[in-house]
């Protein structure tokens, strides 16, 4: 076999990695979709993304070199969650976070891959948002205190023609 020197940005890995896993992703949901229906579906996809999140969530640490840190500010959470972004969410999923005040985090999807998918399969008014769970499971893995505005129940492209919100922190110095 000829050895053959690929040199790929690490962007465009990124982008390699996160599509494979995402195609996974979706065809694990069609899966079980086709086996036990939207409800259960639903329900496990929720389910492995709370048990993925705490894992993630320690790997992400430790690459950054945050594993030791304790979260008492939001300056640290700010850097945790920029670094485990720029692992994570690639240019094509077309989303924004911000920080527009005092211990805020804001979030907009432009366009949202799971909406889209969800849409194709007729499924979408019966969808339980994974996309943003997974955020929150960073953040309860992270011990935080936040309020999530608005709460998401199903799809909020699917409900309100947009995909936005906040999240408020609280922490113990405040």
């Amino acid at each position: 076999m000829e050895n053959t020197n690929i040199e790929i940005t690490k962007n465009q890995l990124r982008n390699l990695l996160t599509k494979g896993w995402m195609t996974h992703d979706a065809m694990w949901f069609v899966s079980c979709l086709q086996e036990v229906g939207i409800e259960k579906t639903n329900n496990l996809n929720l389910s492995a993304i709370s048990l993925m999140g705490a894992i993630e969530t320690g790997r992400m640490l430790k690459a950054l070199g945050m594993e030791n840190e304790t979260f008492g500010s939001f300056e640290k959470f700010h850097r945790f969650f920029d670094g485990a972004a720029q692992f994570v969410i690639p240019e094509w999923m077309d989303c924004e976070f911000s920080y527009p005040g005092e211990n805020v985090l804001a979030w907009r999807w432009n366009k949202c891959f799971a909406h889209e998918g969800v849409c194709k399969l007729g499924l979408i008014d019966q969808y339980r948002c994974g996309v943003m769970h997974r955020i929150e499971t960073w953040l309860k893995a992270l011990n935080l205190k936040y309020e999530m505005r608005p709460r998401i129940k199903g799809c909020l492209m699917h409900e309100t023609g947009s995909c936005r919100g906040e999240f408020h922190f609280q922490f113990d110095s405040d």
